[in-house]
């Protein structure tokens, strides 16, 4: 007979309440200090009903403390408050007559977004319990997928706030490559000649070869994403470009990210980008690897950084360089990207911001050659990137992007 959900749930926590972790932090209030201890004792008493009351008191408490400042300036305390919260929220929930699992997950994925780490990773492990990809459905009011050609069902066209209906996005047109600025490609070098040849002399390549064995060349899809990870809770970028003003961010779950942004595409902009994805969604983690090349690197796996990206067609990254030496790994989709190197730096004109000083102010594909006069003289390399292919992108090499096709990427950040 299958566990009961409770029972599995029940089976990952401490055996008793001695040993359930005592917490206290210096910035934690007394009161909400309290509520945790009760609410832990409550999972032991199988008062489940009460320790999810306690359990949503410390999320809105904590919530507030989250919101009430600058992130940098927000204390691990009150972020492990608020996951100690989601626990003893999802934990309230599993005898409810009516479990709703997708509010559960979206709890589990708040914590994990917005919280720290607690009991060696619990929340994730609850995830999985809770997460069963062969039976994944999306939530109610969402349309699940039969085959590629599927939409959402629209009664009635869907409407700007001035009442105008917006027009559709037309596919972006596949740009004309310069045939003296196309970025080389070679198949599965070795690790020698990759460092001898680009690393050392920090030159871009595109490598083909190298994840054709990835699980997710063959499994990874819309419909694919939607039933390993519909339900879940992700941060979504709104608007073109995150330089434009209208620019924001906002938590959705992935269906709603795809029926909004994806499926149907009036004049607006979504794209998820975040490294936190595969974490969250083990399932997706499971389909990717990391490149060999990046044992070339001084850290170790660990502090490698994993980025998803997922957009559809014409979503643009503005000209922009990062810290790290960057594999960039097209799995869905085409993009188009246009390199420059750091020594072109004075003639892309950053702009002069803390925040923004890694971007470059000129929107390369429509120059204002009036008031950026030197940028038409920067040297440039471009491609097409398409699935299967790798880009290694220099450390701190300027780089922007525009996706042609509805895209997945993985981007692969290393020292």
């Amino acid at each position: 007979m299958q566990p009961s959900r409770w029972s599995q749930i029940r089976s990952i926590l401490p055996p008793s309440l001695e040993e359930f972790p005592q917490v206290r932090g210096p910035e934690v209030d007394g009161a909400i200090v309290m509520c945790m201890k009760e609410a832990a004792a409550c999972i032991y008493a199988h008062d489940l009903g009460r320790c999810g009351q306690l359990g949503e008191l410390i999320m809105d408490y904590s919530w507030e403390k989250l919101n009430g400042r600058n992130w940098r300036d927000v204390s691990r305390d009150w972020r492990t408050a608020y996951s100690y919260g989601c626990l003893f929220k999802v934990v309230g929930s599993c005898e409810q007559p009516v479990f709703n699992k997708e509010e559960a997950l979206r709890v589990c994925d708040m914590s994990l977004l917005l919280g720290a780490e607690i009991m060696n990773n619990v929340i994730s492990r609850i995830i999985q319990i809770l997460s069963d990809p062969l039976s994944v459905e999306p939530p109610e009011g969402t349309t699940g997928l039969t085959n590629k050609t599927q939409k959402r069902p629209r009664e009635e066209p869907e409407t700007e706030p001035d009442g105008t209906t917006p027009e559709k996005i037309p596919r972006p047109l596949t740009p004309l490559l310069h045939v003296d600025a196309t970025i080389p490609t070679i198949c599965c070098p070795s690790l020698e000649y990759f460092r001898q040849n680009y690393l050392i002399p920090q030159k871009a390549v595109i490598l083909e070869g190298v994840i054709d064995h990835w699980p997710c060349m063959k499994k990874w899809s819309v419909e694919y994403i939607q039933k390993v990870a519909g339900c879940r809770t992700v941060p979504v970028e709104l608007g073109s470009r995150y330089t434009d003003a209208g620019w924001s961010q906002s938590l959705m779950t992935v269906n709603e990210f795809i029926n909004n942004y994806i499926l149907d595409q009036p004049a607006r902009r979504g794209y998820l980008a975040q490294h936190q994805l595969f974490d969250q969604v083990g399932e997706l983690k499971e389909d990717i690897g990391i490149p060999d090349y990046c044992c070339l690197g001084e850290g170790d796996e660990d502090d490698i950084t994993v980025n998803a990206w997922f957009g559809p067609a014409g979503t643009v990254s503005p000209l922009h360089q990062d810290p790290q030496q960057n594999f960039l790994a097209q799995i869905v989709g085409r993009k188009y990207l246009r390199l420059y190197s750091v020594s072109e730096t004075e003639r892309l004109y950053p702009f002069d911001s803390s925040l923004l000083h890694n971007t470059s102010q000129v929107d390369i594909e429509n120059p204002d050659t009036d008031k950026f006069p030197d940028f038409a003289k920067a040297d440039y390399q471009e491609c097409i990137l398409r699935p299967g292919q790798i880009l290694f992108i220099p450390v701190k090499w300027w780089h922007y992007v525009r996706a042609l096709d509805i895209s997945f990427s993985v981007s692969f950040w290393w020292s």
